[in-house]
Parts: C-alpha cells; sequence; structure tokens
C-alpha cells in the first residue's frame, strides 16, 4: 500500500513538472507571438496581408534578378552561368 502511495505520489510529482514546462513553453511562445506581431506593425504589415506581403517581395526580388541580368554582358550569362 505505502509503495502504491509512493508511486502515485511520484507521478503527480512528474505531471505537475510537465504542467510547469508546458506553462514556459506557452508563456515563451505567447511572448513570441507578441514580439513578432510587434515587429509586423513597425513593417506596416498586418498579419492578414502577411501572405499578400511575401507574394509582393518575392516579386519583387525576381524583378530585381531579372534587371541584373539584363545589365549583365551576354558574354558572361553565355558560359552556363545562367
Amino acid at each position: 500500500m505505502e509503495e502504491k502511495i509512493r508511486q502515485i505520489k511520484t507521478k503527480i510529482e512528474e505531471a505537475k513538472d510537465l504542467r510547469r514546462r508546458a506553462e514556459l513553453k506557452l508563456e515563451n511562445l505567447e511572448k513570441q507571438e507578441r514580439d513578432i506581431l510587434m515587429e509586423l506593425e513597425q513593417l506596416g504589415v498586418k498579419p492578414e496581408q502577411l501572405t499578400e506581403e511575401i507574394s509582393r517581395l518575392e516579386q519583387e526580388v525576381q524583378d530585381g534578378l531579372e534587371e541584373v541580368e539584363q545589365l549583365l554582358p551576354k558574354e558572361l550569362l553565355a558560359d552556363g552561368n545562367h
């Protein structure tokens, strides 16, 4: 009987420890979320606009690469680096 009680106490302590770790992880994730939202706000992007903003930035990068390619001498592109 005492062994059974000791096992139960151990399980309870393990469960408390798991809960504490889960709470800490939740706090960290909530802080990360706040930090990300604050950073987005500073960039002038709303969370619901993220997909659109990412697409816009990808297109901007693609356009920039194409512009650079057009400015490079054709001889540099002809050697297989294109």
